[in-house]
């Protein structure tokens, strides 16, 4: 495994480790600092680097006066960030087991704590980035243990789920974010899911039309 492709997979996995959290709950004091702290992931909230309120309002302020609001409008009460709401006709959450995401998930042993997660299903945006992250993961072992068959076999799964789940609504549903978010933090994170989304997803898209030859 060369060290490109291992530092690209690397950087898979901790973009979706940071998109699942973001979008799952709210930012807390610790992570807010964090981004701040750090140039290159600051560079994806280029919007919130410059915002005013930075200035005038300090980290703990800032979150409870502004994110925490934004995020209560954005993702539970005037948006639906899940699945089933935009691919079923009738627009209806589905929230028992009939739900093909949580199919899905119970077929790779992919748990879901909703309670825990604070969502009505497992098809949450939030849970389904949380997938392609453990897979991301797994990816990466296989490919450092030398088992390209295994690595293989996650990525198919991967981009299967990317192509019939995530990109199918995921755009459509931070595209809304977009265009409703009150603050310069949830609308960077917005733009910079989508993007990353779809750029994923044509590395993926690559990646099954060359075989799978990880040296695309």
């Amino acid at each position: 495994m060369n060290n490109d492709l291992k530092q690209q997979q690397i950087a898979r996995i901790n973009i979706y480790a940071l998109l699942s959290r973001l979008l799952m709950s709210e930012v807390d004091e610790g992570l807010l600092k964090s981004i701040e702290a750090d140039e290159n992931m600051l560079a994806f909230f280029p919007t919130y680097k410059d915002w005013a309120r930075r200035e005038e309002f300090n980290t703990k302020e800032l979150i409870k006066q502004f994110l925490d609001v934004d995020f209560t409008n954005l993702f539970l009460l005037h948006l639906i960030p899940y699945e089933s709401f935009y691919m079923r006709e009738d627009q209806m959450m589905e929230t028992g087991g009939d739900n093909p995401v949580q199919a899905i998930f119970n077929a790779f042993e992919f748990n879901v704590e909703l309670d825990k997660a604070r969502v009505m299903s497992a098809d949450h945006i939030g849970i389904e980035l949380e997938f392609m992250y453990e897979l991301c993961k797994a990816e990466l072992k296989a490919l450092e243990d030398g088992n390209t068959k295994i690595a293989t076999e996650i990525a198919q799964l991967q981009y299967g789920f990317m192509r019939d789940h995530v990109v199918e609504w995921a755009p459509m549903y931070l595209m809304n974010v977009k265009s409703e978010a009150a603050t310069a933090f949830y609308y960077d994170l917005a733009d910079f899911a989508i993007e990353f989304i779809l750029s994923d997803f044509e590395y993926l898209s690559e990646l099954n039309e060359s075989g799978y030859n990880y040296e695309i």
